[in-house]
Order: structure tokens, then C-alpha cells, then sequence
């Protein structure tokens, strides 16, 4: 099978694109904005081919997507504060490319779309939200992606991820991720000030998520023309339950929650993965393995480059 992945040398796509490649030819479209070589390993592999360019450009994209038979379309701009930075390029990125794009694809071409599951909002942070749970995005991400899922589903032969938060170190690393960056502060600063610590959210581990797109297109049968939420669910998890575990491995780590101010990102919420766990998938990495491994990495990494914004 010949796979199509934008934004493949991204945080995820570093991480997936030489999974894919054990088992089929890829084709990278990547704009390499953030100079990486993260693809370095790849390029030994005879199934693998390269193109630099625009995700949005569908002179680009038109003739990758026809020699396709199915494409994972990860370029974005990913993150609130990243899409607040630039709207236009959020918007044109999010939804207009995956809309063109769909508009490319015939009808027996695979789509295996990431979204977020940022686009449930706030909730009471008690009930658990399902595929089935009426999606009220509340940032320009989650609604650009929100957007684009309905989109992908409407073509039908299409599946789409509702990812929770990743966490995780990867080739192209992201420090600006939520657990990623309390383990960033924890190790080098010592101590972090939380706003809202209450608030809830789910969890996924990337490497998890690599093995997700992959149990996918394994079962794209019995999984096509649906939303899955994608996530860890020992790991629907308060920022101060997170702070707690943290401590565990790095003792010296102080934390403390602001009664003054509020969190921009005021997502909160349970999210339940019953529907994908029904197809046989379950994540393996816990939040301590991964706290255990960004540990490791902080060792190395001495500045803040590596982030979205």
C-alpha cells in the first residue's frame, strides 16, 4: 500500500512514518518549517519518498494524492496559542487543505484523519464524553478541526482519531505539550505555578498514537465512516493529579496552584475510549513510563525551542 502522510516530520509523524514504512511505501509532504531532519532514518529505505512543499498547495498535493491508496493527513497548526498566533494560516492549514483535499480523493481512497478531542469544550468534568457527545469546541483549534472532521466523515471511507493530549518524546519534540511541559519544568526549574489545577483532560502517549493509525488501517472495515476517541483511560487526569505524579519520580519538584488567574485553555473534561478499546485497541505506555522517558530526555535538552509557538 502506498500512503500519503502530510506534516510528517512533525511531533507525531516522526514518530509514525517508520512504523508505516515496516509495512508499506510512504510518501512524506512536509514544509519543514521548523528545519528538521527528523526523517533522517528514512531515507535508506527504498519505500520512502520526500517531497518539501505546502499541505495547502493543491498543486502540490493533487498528484501525491492520486498515487495514494490512502493518505494520513497530519499537517496543521496544533495548539491554541499556535492558532491564535496565526488565523489565517490555522484556518487555511485546519480546514481548507482537508476539505481540497477530500475533494481530490475518489471514493475508495483511505483517509485516516487525527483530530482533537479538545472539540468537546468544557464540561462539568464529571460525565464521561463519547463519539456520540455533541462537540462544542471552544479555541479556533478545535473548532478548525472539528470542522474537518465532519468533512472527512462525510466522504464515508474514512476514519477519524479524537485524540487526547500527547505526551511523549519524539525526533521532532514538543515541549509545550501539557504533561510534557510540567516534566520540562520539574526538571530544570524545580517548581511550576498552576491555574485551575481541577481541570481535566485525557491522555495518550505518541508512540500510542502511532500504534492507533496503524490498528487503523488494520481494521479500516469494521472502523470506517466513524470518530474514535483516542486516548488513555487511566489517564483522564487533573493538572494537579498530573503535578502529584510527577513528584513520584522527581522529589524535588514543587508545585503550587495560583487562586489569582485563569487558564486560557479552559478544556475540561472526561473522555471515554470505549468505542476504539471495542476494536481491540489498547495504548501500553502509562503516564509514568512516560514521565520516566521526558526524565531521561531533559538531560539533554537545555532550551525551548522545541514547541509550536
Amino acid at each position: 500500500m502506498r500512503i500519503l502522510v502530510t506534516g510528517g516530520a512533525g511531533y507525531l509523524g516522526s514518530v509514525l512514518v517508520p512504523r508505516l514504512l515496516a509495512h508499506h511505501d510512504v510518501t512524506v509532504l512536509d514544509n519543514f518549517i521548523h528545519s528538521e531532519n527528523t526523517l533522517s532514518q528514512c531515507c535508506a529505505d527504498p519505500g520512502f519518498d520526500v517531497v518539501k512543499g505546502d499541505a495547502r498547495d493543491m498543486r502540490i498535493v493533487e498528484p501525491l494524492a492520486k498515487c495514494a491508496d490512502a493518505v494520513i493527513p497530519l499537517a496543521a497548526i496544533v495548539g491554541f496559542p499556535a492558532c491564535l498566533m496565526d488565523q489565517d494560516a490555522a484556518k487555511t492549514t485546519n480546514y481548507h487543505a482537508i476539505a481540497n483535499l477530500c475533494g481530490l480523493l475518489s471514493p475508495n481512497q483511505m483517509v485516516i484523519y487525527p483530530t482533537t478531542n479538545s472539540g468537546y469544550g468544557t464540561t462539568n468534568g464529571e460525565d464521561y464524553c463519547t463519539e456520540d457527545t455533541p462537540l462544542k469546541p471552544i479555541s479556533l483549534y478545535g473548532k478548525t478541526k472539528s470542522d474537518a472532521e465532519r468533512v472527512v466523515l462525510e466522504r464515508e471511507n474514512s476514519v477519524t482519531l479524537r485524540l487526547a493530549t500527547a505526551f511523549g518524546a519524539s525526533p521532532r519534540m514538543r515541549i509545550d505539550l501539557l504533561l510534557n511541559e510540567f516534566v520540562y519544568r520539574a526538571v530544570l526549574d524545580k517548581s511550576i505555578v498552576i491555574f485551575e489545577g481541577h481541570f481535566k483532560r485525557n491522555f495518550i502517549h505518541v508512540r500510542d498514537i502511532a500504534s492507533a493509525f496503524l490498528h487503523a488501517i488494520d481494521k479500516f472495515p469494521a472502523m470506517r465512516g466513524r470518530p474514535f476517541n483516542c486516548g488513555l483511560s487511566s489517564a483522564n487526569m487533573t493538572k494537579i493529579e498530573l503535578c502529584e505524579r510527577i513528584q513520584k519520580h522527581a522529589p524535588k519538584f514543587v508545585y503550587v496552584e495560583s487562586e489569582i488567574g485563569t487558564d486560557p485553555d479552559k478544556r475540561n473534561y472526561l473522555v471515554s475510549n470505549d468505542r476504539i478499546e471495542a476494536t481491540g485497541f489498547m495504548p501500553s505506555r502509562s503516564i509514568d513510563d512516560g514521565i520516566i522517558e521526558l526524565i531521561k530526555l531533559y538531560a539533554t535538552i537545555k532550551n525551548n525551542r522545541y514547541g509550536n509557538v
